[in-house]
């Protein structure tokens, strides 16, 4: 199974982004979902995280801004990310937890000019 991040960008600061990661093939067992970014010279945080259970949470630097849902149909979790500002410039990481196993997408290169 692999994952495939897309929909970064360049984005003038107060615009929007959707961020989509789809998977190769259906995944059983999830346990989670999450996007992750990194920012130059900065560790890599959580952004927001989706469980099986329905129960989300974002980081506190996006919380009513971003959202984190997903199309079981498509077996794709996006991040909409709304009111974006220079400081969610990063590179943006998608995962999935399951059977145990953690699956880890490409980046997508999100920018914010400000």
């Amino acid at each position: 199974v692999q994952l495939q991040a897309s929909g970064g960008g360049l984005v003038q600061a107060g615009g929007s982004l959707r961020l989509a990661c789809a998977a190769s093939e259906n995944i059983p067992l999830v346990d989670h979902m999450a996007w992750y970014r990194q920012a130059p010279g900065k560790q890599r945080e959580l952004v927001a995280m989706l469980a099986s259970s329905g129960y989300r949470n974002y980081a506190d630097s996006v919380k009513g801004r971003f959202t984190i849902f997903r199309d079981n149909a498509k077996d794709t979790v996006y991040l909409q990310m709304n009111r974006l500002t220079p400081e969610d410039t990063a590179i943006y990481y998608c995962k999935v937890a399951y059977s145990r196993k953690v699956l880890w997408g490409q980046g997508t290169q999100v920018t914010v000019s400000s």
